[in-house]
């Protein structure tokens, strides 16, 4: 009985071991399948992407030779207006900031004292013209008497006459003067232009003599920018000016706006040994107001033009350890680092002396994330407000960099 016993326990135990072995086959198998599935799921690496950028074509054609400059606008005439006679201001005839014409009414002294001074010596003339009639009738009789008036006081009258006479043209004289000082009372725009602050009010007693103006009037059409090239421009400048008219661009000193168009008038008749640069003179008409006397501006000046130049955007040209590059796109569009020269720079286009040929593709923006080989591709195109600002932004004009 006992013996039955035990073999049941160690068939019992036997057969728990098998279940045992069984769970774990199981939980293995279940284990193995799950990591395949998982391995045949998983994606393959991939490949790197594009960076995107934005590309330009080398140009080939006729580009501007265009010279920067600064310089400061100065008004075509300045005028201090002040009192040539002495008064009371009974009058003011302009508002401060308006455009006045020649021979607008700025003030009015009192002119009672000059029309009086008019008066007394037109009263003298008149006076003094009787009496040289009189004279020349004396003469006459005199001249009639033939012997029976003496030759001394024929001649005695000749005399008078003529003394009365020279008395008419000092009493003429007298006339202009007091009508020129009467004229002087009522003061008017001497030039065409825009008023400043008045320094005088009504009441006021002016004087000839004193300093204090009534009012500045400046002449702001034409109007004047004067600027500096460099010494090197010189030979440039002549050229283009003895060949005709050369027209010369104010903008903004930010580049941003451009503000009137011109033409150079001047070149300064020495050269600045301590700066080396000379001075240029540039007019407006400056119908708009544009540009203002004191404002610090940008100039170009355009000299010439070359006629094949091969171009690039400003931006594609790159500044590198060994020099100038430009990241040139190949058939694969692949970016490949490509040496270059460059010349000047002119309404956001930089001239490729070296390095590159018309055709080319080059990378105008996005510069940052390419590297040698890089595979590259085009970005979504920049709006017309943001090529406008970008071009807005490239240098103005420069000489070989």
């Amino acid at each position: 009985m006992r013996s039955e016993q035990g073999a049941g326990r160690k068939k019992r135990r036997r057969g728990g071991w098998l279940l045992a072995l069984l769970v774990l086959a199981g939980a293995g198998g279940a284990y193995a399948w799950h990591g395949h599935e998982k391995a045949a799921t998983k994606p393959a690496a991939r490949a790197p992407a594009a960076v995107p950028v934005t590309l330009a074509q080398v140009e080939q054609g006729p580009l501007a030779v265009v010279l920067g400059g600064l310089g400061t606008v100065q008004a075509y005439n300045t005028v201090q207006v002040r009192s040539r006679v002495d008064g009371e201001i009974l009058k003011i005839g302009f508002r401060e900031g308006q455009v006045v014409r020649k021979g607008d009414l700025l003030a009015q002294v009192d002119p009672r004292p000059y029309q009086a001074a008019l008066d007394q010596a037109k009263a003298k003339k008149a006076q003094d013209e009787a009496t040289v009639k009189n004279a020349k009738a004396d003469l006459e009789r005199y001249t009639k008497l033939g012997d029976y008036a003496s030759r001394q006081q024929t001649d005695t009258q000749t005399a008078t006459v003529n003394q009365l006479t020279a008395q008419i043209a000092g009493d003429q004289a007298a006339i202009d003067n007091a009508a020129t000082q009467l004229s002087y009372a009522t003061i008017q725009a001497p030039i065409d232009g825009v008023t400043g602050f008045r320094l005088i009010d009504v009441g006021n007693i002016v004087n000839a003599a004193q300093q204090t103006a009534i009012v500045t009037i400046t002449q702001v059409e034409p109007i004047f920018v004067v600027y500096t090239a460099p010494e090197e421009q010189l030979g440039d400048m002549m050229r283009a000016l003895a060949a005709g008219p050369v027209p010369v661009e104010a903008w903004s000193t930010d580049g941003m706006a451009k503000l009137s168009e011109g033409r150079l008038d001047l070149v300064n008749n020495q050269v600045d040994v301590a700066t080396g640069t000379i001075r240029l003179k540039a007019s407006f008409a400056n119908k708009d107001h544009a540009l203002w006397p004191g404002v610090s501006v940008s100039t170009k000046t355009r000299t010439g033009t070359v006629a094949n130049a091969v171009t690039v955007p400003d931006d594609a040209v790159q500044h590198g350890p060994k020099g100038l590059y430009a990241f040139v796109v190949d058939d694969q569009s692949r970016a490949r680092v490509q040496p270059i020269a460059v010349g000047r720079s002119n309404d956001g286009r930089t001239q490729v002396l070296k390095g590159l040929t018309p055709g080319q593709t080059v990378i105008w923006r996005g510069q940052s994330r390419v590297q040698e080989g890089a595979l590259v591709a085009q970005a979504q195109p920049a709006s017309p407000r943001e090529d406008r600002q970008a071009d807005n932004s490239a240098p103005v004009s420069s000489e070989a960099r």
